[in-house]
């Protein structure tokens, strides 16, 4: 059985609705609360994001929004069964083990043609990535629970782990599920003069944003992520685990477990370089999200990041 396979048995087993917990704040559309001074850790109290202080009516999207079949997955808005949504007593919660996934966006990426890497291998860090990249290993060397070190296959990714890992001694695993999105404009310059948006042979590919039809479909990202989360999660109880990712599968992932729609404004995302997004569970309940910027913010559509 692959990892994939048992990251997907594990979350069916797990206190997860398929759109997320409701329990969840859900920030309001285009919206994001400021970052946290720092990502919670073990033993402290968590400082968590804030939510909208009022919530606007959101109109429902069915599956198809997700670039899935009818019928699975409810639309944000539509109840969802699930313990998670009930309020709980305090004293209960106290009893519960804490367990904290951080995911972490790599940092800057030497890109000096300006194109849209993707997958593409060859691409390294620049001189500030790899400080964002110890600015990382700082934030979460000292005063954190980590168990567990895992990156993408991509050498960004990796090299990205790589100072927080020899912090700590420990192995930077592997995972192919946490790898960045496919994308059919890979190798091109996208946006801007001369960029591939503005050639019409690739106008067919972009007929349906929400799914998106020129890449890996938004729930197919959602969906490998969560299965690495908690796999993650099953192996690292009761401690804290990094994941190092990239820029769109982090904030799918959020986006999923906040039980908000999947197709959004790349220019709108609150995911920086070398960022944390730190997903606090009790048990197997997610209870917090809370997002860092150790490295300071960026900007979201920037070509290289």
């Amino acid at each position: 059985m692959s990892r994939s396979e048992r990251g997907r048995g594990l979350r069916e087993r797990l206190d997860v609705p398929s759109t997320g917990p409701t329990s969840l704040p859900i920030p309001l559309r285009g919206e994001h609360p400021a970052p946290a001074e720092a990502p919670p850790s073990l033993g402290g109290s968590a400082a968590t994001a804030r939510p909208a202080e009022a919530s606007a009516p959101q109109q429902q999207e069915g599956a198809e929004a997700y670039g899935a079949a009818p019928g699975t997955i409810s639309a944000p808005g539509e109840p969802v069964s699930s313990s998670s949504s009930a309020p709980r007593d305090s004293s209960a919660r106290g009893t519960e083990t804490q367990t904290i996934v951080h995911l972490v966006r790599h940092g800057e990426v030497h890109n000096p043609d300006g194109v849209l890497y993707g997958r593409l291998p060859g691409f390294r860090l620049s001189e500030l990535g790899r400080s964002q990249a110890e600015t990382v290993a700082r934030t979460l060397g000292q005063g954190h629970d980590i168990v567990s070190i895992v990156a993408s296959p991509l050498q960004r990714a990796q090299e990205t782990a790589a100072p927080l890992a020899e912090a700590l001694g420990l192995p930077v695993g592997i995972d192919a599920d946490i790898i960045e999105a496919d994308n059919r404009f890979e190798g091109n310059k996208v946006g801007g003069r001369g960029g591939a948006l503005r050639n019409p042979r690739y106008w067919p590919i972009l007929v349906n944003p929400l799914r998106p039809s020129w890449g890996e479909p938004y729930l197919q990202i959602a969906h490998r992520m969560i299965g690495a989360v908690y796999s993650t999660l099953d192996t690292a109880r009761g401690h804290e685990a990094v994941l190092v990712s990239h820029q769109l599968p982090v904030y799918t992932t959020r986006r999923f477990l906040e039980g908000r729609r999947l197709w959004h404004d790349p220019r709108s995302r609150q995911c920086s370089l070398a960022s944390i997004t730190s997903l606090v569970f009790e048990g197997t309940t997610l209870r917090d999200i809370v997002y860092t910027e150790p490295a300071g913010a960026s900007d979201p559509s920037q070509t290289g990041a």
